[in-house]
């Protein structure tokens, strides 16, 4: 399914997919050339994006609070060709107070291309 319900940054950069079953959700793109550097790979920036996206959305399901990134870390390991698919998943791996951590993992037609973790800051949901 489509996701609308992204801010500015992500919608322009899109359009994402999502996918929810109980309690684990997956995120995914269609890579296009516009996704993608000099050589014809998706750009390491895109998937960094990608990566926050995915850990934020586990902060956010798993503590039901907003989430601020403070440090993530994400391990490019492979390279994504305009046309694949990417899909990658989320987990929350801890949490404190002030302080949520999350683990990600993202895969384009099947084979892992990152790992990704992440530390953030969280907060109360805004009033509506």
């Amino acid at each position: 399914m489509q996701s609308h319900t992204r801010g500015p940054y992500s919608t322009r950069n899109g359009p994402f997919f999502h996918k929810v079953e109980g309690e684990k959700f997956w995120h995914g793109l269609r890579v296009q050339q516009r996704h993608c550097n000099a050589h014809g790979s998706l750009h390491g920036g895109m998937m960094s994006s990608f990566a926050d996206g995915l850990l934020a959305t586990a902060v956010s399901r798993g503590t039901g609070m907003r989430g601020l990134t403070i440090r993530m870390v994400c391990d490019l390991i492979g390279t994504v060709d305009a046309g694949a698919w990417l899909e990658g998943t989320a987990w929350l791996s801890g949490r404190d107070d002030n302080m949520a951590f999350a683990g990600a993992e993202a895969f384009a037609d099947g084979e892992l291309v990152f790992t990704a973790s992440g530390v953030f800051r969280i907060f109360a949901p805004k009033a509506p």
